[in-house]
């Protein structure tokens, strides 16, 4: 998602006949396939300041936001593919004290950042979202939060980006970036082939930290293995997305609802789905929503987010290289940051001021302390 969304905003400047995009197996069928497509409300004063990590992120989240609904009227007009936009809001569920505290606190970053939402009172509970555990304690509403659908998503973009020029290639893995007195030369295959750039980013994800490895730059990306189940139930069941922790729900407008995700740092490249992980995200969808075990079970899949030291993402260009930008590293949100990270890119190639600082998410910087670091979630 991120390699395209780098394409794409540079063919709508009109450089799409000059860009290559090369991807190891197929395009959007990695970790972008298997996420979930949330995408984080809008805050109106986002993108106005970005001095601090947590001012860039919002930022970065907030640019993404508002391109998400242009890119996709513009990509059903082009390629007559629906990538299924919906702003449908979503609710934030506690289920004990601990939880409740948790997401008040929660509701002071987004009261901060310009996020509308809402303490729902016990009664409007169901009437908002008429599925929910009775046994819920605490339930947030915003009714900003939106998804698309990345099948559907990165399917538009790949045929978008050629019908405007781009080039790509598929099954082409890349060992090495070309490098010549301090400056990219273009990219050598794993078949020994080479092809020619002036300028190259690598939005490799989880594999990105392996080529900075080769280039002798100690940039990790490692892969957080996340696993996700597809239920089969009728259209308009749930009306809402829904957030307990790290789990989510997500009704598509066909009435399937996604269910996800678990997290596993230490899973490596395995994107097999496993019985424990599938079994946990059930678990916990049940929880949420009870009503969901009338419904089968239709598929189940994993993918591998790309990580970094802090859990930010890596953006911008790597020092010591002229020529060489890196997109990577969005953890679990490189859907929901996609569209400001390819316009991001797209600015340092054409040589103009980023519409967001990229100070906090320079690929060489010092990793910070994990409190320190401002929360991806929506």
């Amino acid at each position: 998602m991120i390699g395209l969304s780098v394409a794409y905003a540079l063919a709508r400047r009109g450089r799409g006949p000059r860009v290559l995009l090369l991807e190891r197996g197929q395009t959007g069928q990695a970790s972008s396939w298997a996420g979930a497509g949330m995408i984080a409300p809008v805050a109106p004063d986002a993108l106005t300041s970005g001095a601090t990590p947590r001012e860039g992120l919002a930022m970065l989240r907030a640019l993404s936001s508002c391109l998400y609904e242009t890119w996709a009227r513009d990509l059903r007009d082009e390629t007559g593919i629906d990538p299924e936009y919906r702003r449908q809001g979503g609710v934030d569920l506690a289920f004990n004290t601990k939880e409740a505290d948790e997401l008040q606190a929660m509701s002071g970053r987004w009261k901060r950042e310009g996020i509308v939402f809402e303490r729902l009172a016990q009664a409007d509970y169901h009437r908002v979202e008429p599925r929910l555990n009775d046994q819920v304690q605490a339930v947030y509403f915003l009714p900003d939060r939106a998804q698309i659908r990345n099948p559907r998503l990165l399917r538009a973009l790949r045929i978008a980006c050629q019908q405007r020029g781009v080039t790509i290639e598929t099954g082409c893995e890349v060992a090495n970036v070309v490098e010549q007195g301090g400056r990219v030369r273009g990219v050598r295959l794993e078949d020994g082939t080479e092809r020619p750039g002036e300028i190259v980013v690598l939005a490799a994800g989880a594999w990105t930290g392996g080529l900075l490895e080769r280039l002798g730059r100690a940039i990790p990306t490692r892969p957080v293995k996340g696993q996700l189940a597809l239920l089969a139930g009728p259209p308009g069941w749930l009306r809402r997305i829904v957030e307990h922790g790290s789990y989510y729900l997500v009704p598509r407008a066909d009435g399937r609802i996604l269910a996800g995700a678990t997290i596993e740092p230490d899973a490596g490249f395995d994107s097999s789905p496993t019985e424990e992980g599938v079994r946990e995200v059930l678990e916990e969808a049940f929880l949420m929503c009870p009503g969901l075990r009338a419904f089968p079970v239709e598929r189940t899949w994993a993918g591998l987010r790309p990580g970094s030291p802090d859990s930010r993402p890596l953006i911008g260009p790597l020092p010591g290289i002229q020529g060489l930008i890196v997109a990577a590293g969005h953890k679990r949100a490189g859907l929901q940051q996609a569209p400001g990270t390819g316009e991001v890119v797209a600015d340092l190639i054409e040589g103009v001021e980023p519409r967001v600082p990229l100070e906090w998410c320079r690929p060489d910087r010092d990793p910070v302390p994990d409190e320190e670091v401002p929360s991806v979630r929506s």
